[in-house]
């Protein structure tokens, strides 16, 4: 998949760009075969350079040039819940976010994510996601509907500029006293499903407000991958429905019978567009 400023050479094809691969060099062909099991893409002229020329059997290349094809879709359950719009302009588009579907294509889900689904519904091809929500988390969810404002947009989120409110679900624990902050160091690494606590410098801070029967306001302060998650697991108080924290479950991929309660509620920020102030708010309750 494309990353970064790097612009494919192939257009949005039914909502998906083009899938950018890395080659080791040499035969273009057998490269595919022996890593993909299948040349078939490069004898048929469906893998491209870097420039969008279509290659072929007898195209060599050296090792670390890019090339970009379309992937094959794979069979997906389809989530069954809609995706209302909170708000559409020429910049950008705001959704509340249901649970259980991706923000954008990675591993097995592709057609199924959030991504996918407004670009075929709203013929967007350039839309792409300034900030990105769990799969299993609902909520306020923003894109960007152009290209020239998408840095702007992804770089307030990065900076932190934006105010973030979720609420959650968990048990009760009259021992602690709230509000309460966590800080911490989390890490999250690719060979592993969850996301843990680490020595160090802390990267990761979150406000806990109990809103009483079990219902949390959580304000992250910054944006770890599964923070909310970790940080309540943390305090003995699991948000409903985790199947990663405390502990990995299994849940077959067509259940979608116990959504994680949490849902991302609020965003807001001064737009670095138009210096307009912003407020969104999700309508999903717990």
């Amino acid at each position: 998949m494309s990353r970064g400023r790097i612009k494919a050479p192939l257009p949005v094809r039914d909502g998906l760009g083009p899938a950018r691969v890395r080659v080791q060099g040499g035969s273009l062909v057998e490269e595919f075969e022996r890593r993909f099991a299948s040349g078939a893409k490069v004898l048929a002229g469906e893998v491209f350079s870097a420039s969008g020329e279509p290659l072929d059997g007898t195209t060599v290349l050296p090792a670390g040039a890019h090339v970009y094809l379309y992937r094959e879709l794979p069979d997906e359950v389809e989530v069954p819940f809609e995706m209302p719009i909170l708000h559409r302009d020429d910049d950008v588009v705001v959704v509340d976010k249901p649970h259980f579907l991706a923000t954008m294509p990675r591993g097995a889900h592709v057609a199924q994510t959030a991504l996918v689904r407004l670009r075929r519904s709203l013929g967007l091809p350039e839309l792409s996601p300034a900030h990105r929500l769990d799969r299993l988390t609902a909520g306020v969810l923003l894109f960007t509907a152009r290209r020239e404002v998408r840095g702007a947009y992804q770089t307030m989120f990065a900076r932190g500029e934006v105010g973030k409110t979720y609420l959650a679900r968990a048990g009760v624990d009259d021992s602690l006293t709230f509000p309460l902050t966590l800080r911490n160091r989390i890490m999250k690494e690719r060979s592993r499903l969850q996301a843990f606590e680490a020595p160090g410098e802390p990267n990761a801070e979150t406000l806990v407000e109990h809103l009483g029967d079990g219902r949390y306001r959580l304000t992250p302060r910054t944006g770890r991958t599964h923070q909310l998650r970790v940080h309540m697991a943390s305090l003995g108080l699991p948000i409903v429905n985790d199947p990663l924290y405390p502990d990995v479950v299994e849940v077959p991929g067509d259940d979608f019978t116990r959504p994680l309660q949490l849902v991302a509620r609020e965003l807001t920020f001064d737009d670095p567009i138009t210096g307009e102030r912003r407020r969104f708010v999700s309508a999903r309750t717990l």
